[in-house]
């Protein structure tokens, strides 16, 4: 199978110097009444890649030189944007965790303007191997501007983790370790070593890249993965079911994970997207999703709240009626 596959059928249809420009928009807060969270949005603009790079930051209230938080950088989905996600982001911040949300400018929520038409071929062109590539990239420089900026101090750098849904997983996947392969045969690494830990919510299969386990076998670090049985994603030329993201979970030899599968939902009810599901069971979704994630955020970057009985096991009974299985990492010892 042409590797070219990796990013049309994979990605896109789950799917030197830089240089910083932040917009006035940049330097002021968006919500700066918020008790216990500051939202600013950052024009960023990497010169080298002539690439602008949107995000949005969620900082937590009590973020200071004195008391530096953890930090996510979260990869949206095919056709979102840096606006997207906000239950996730505005609740780490509440939680002292800051989330910086990049947009994927060629991948972003530009791809539903236009003639309807030429709807299929903007996504192909938002799977092109060059897209995959700078998603990643944007991740890097996105967090490099952070760490250089003004607000560096705000941020413990030891204490960095990634996250993503869909596409945005697949990017995550790709910083965290996993290796691929271009369609010229050669392998890319885009690891970045700052990453501690990674959340995959409905992450789709590398197509085309030799086993799994070949691909995966570099991600050493704690990962949560989190599905639903109605995660299926059916797009022009590319179908991915929840069979997917579990077979993506069992590869994983190498690194301590953790599996959350719930028993209804679609693909997009992990976005800020009510959905078909109606909005009770879209609110209690998220409300779990949020703090299964915080959890492991808590636990992996700041080795407390472990996802023990006392932590995770108490999770599991306040949302019960909302999940097929978890799966703990092998060696807590448990598994539900």
């Amino acid at each position: 199978m042409n590797r070219r596959i990796f990013l049309r059928r994979t990605l896109g249809f789950t799917t030197g110097a830089a240089t910083l420009i932040v917009a006035g928009a940049g330097r002021r807060s968006l919500a700066s009444s918020l008790r216990d969270r500051r939202i600013l949005d950052l024009e960023l603009f990497d010169a080298e890649r002539r690439r602008p790079v949107p995000a949005r930051l969620y900082l937590p209230q009590h973020a200071s030189p004195t008391e530096p938080v953890p930090l996510v950088v979260f990869s949206h989905g095919l056709g979102g944007s840096r606006m997207g996600y906000s239950y996730l982001g505005s609740h780490w911040a509440t939680e002292g965790i800051a989330s910086l949300h990049p947009q994927h400018v060629g991948s972003d929520n530009a791809l539903w303007r236009g003639n309807p038409v030429e709807m299929v071929q903007r996504l192909q062109s938002a799977a092109r191997e060059s897209e995959a590539q700078a998603r990643a990239l944007d991740l890097r420089f996105a967090l490099d501007q952070i760490l250089k900026s003004d607000r560096a101090q705000l941020i413990d750098p030891s204490k960095i983790a990634v996250a993503g849904h869909s596409y945005g997983a697949s990017t995550a996947m790709l910083i965290s370790g996993a290796k691929v392969a271009t369609a010229s045969g050669d392998a890319v690494d885009l690891r970045d070593q700052r990453i501690r830990a990674a959340i995959l919510i409905s992450a789709p299969p590398f197509v085309g890249q030799g086993p799994i386990q070949q691909v995966l076998e570099a991600v050493r670090i704690n990962t949560l993965h989190i599905t639903s049985l109605g995660d299926t994603i059916n797009l022009p030329g590319y179908r991915s079911s929840v069979e997917d993201r579990i077979a993506i979970f069992n590869a994983m030899n190498r690194s301590p994970k953790t599996l959350a599968v719930f028993n209804t939902g679609g693909h997009s009810i992990f976005t800020d997207r009510t959905t078909s599901s109606g909005p009770d069971t879209s609110a209690r979704i998220k409300s779990a999703t949020r703090e299964l994630c915080t959890i492991f955020l808590q636990r992996s970057l700041l080795q407390n709240n472990p996802m023990t009985p006392e932590g995770i096991g108490q999770w599991r009974l306040r949302h019960e009626s909302l999940l097929d299985r978890l799966v703990l990492p092998k060696f807590e010892n448990a598994s539900y």
